[in-house]
């Protein structure tokens, strides 16, 4: 399990990490696309990125330096409850592939945060 939770953990960083990157960095052009992304204003969409890039590092380096590894936990929490907002903007525009997409990655998020604290922990 523990290896499994590991992948997971890389894995969503490498996907919240670049999606907190196109927040920071590309939000004209994919607000072009993207008729969701006219729900909030651009500070909160950077905002959210931010918030996105501290995460991904919560939930490779506590864990990973064996130092205050309930952050991991923390920051796999934050990210669940992130996807739940996104879902509820999704809904708003009818957008069924972006917000079945926030769901799963909500529950792998709320997998990784139940698993680090309760399945295999890091010590």
């Amino acid at each position: 399990m523990n290896v499994l939770l590991w992948v997971l953990q890389g894995l969503m960083a490498l996907l919240y990490g670049a999606s907190g990157v196109m927040k920071l960095f590309m939000l004209e052009q994919v607000r072009e696309g993207v008729q969701s992304f006219d729900a909030l204003p651009s500070t909160a969409w950077n905002a959210l990125g931010v918030l996105e890039l501290v995460c991904v590092l919560g939930l490779i380096l506590p864990s990973a330096l064996r130092w205050r590894p309930q952050l991991t936990v923390v920051a796999a929490t934050l990210l669940a409850v992130e996807s739940l907002v996104f879902i509820g903007v999704h809904l708003k525009y009818r957008e069924t592939g972006a917000i079945i997409m926030s769901g799963v990655l909500g529950l792998l998020m709320a997998f990784i945060a139940y698993g680090r604290s309760a399945i295999a922990p890091i010590r």
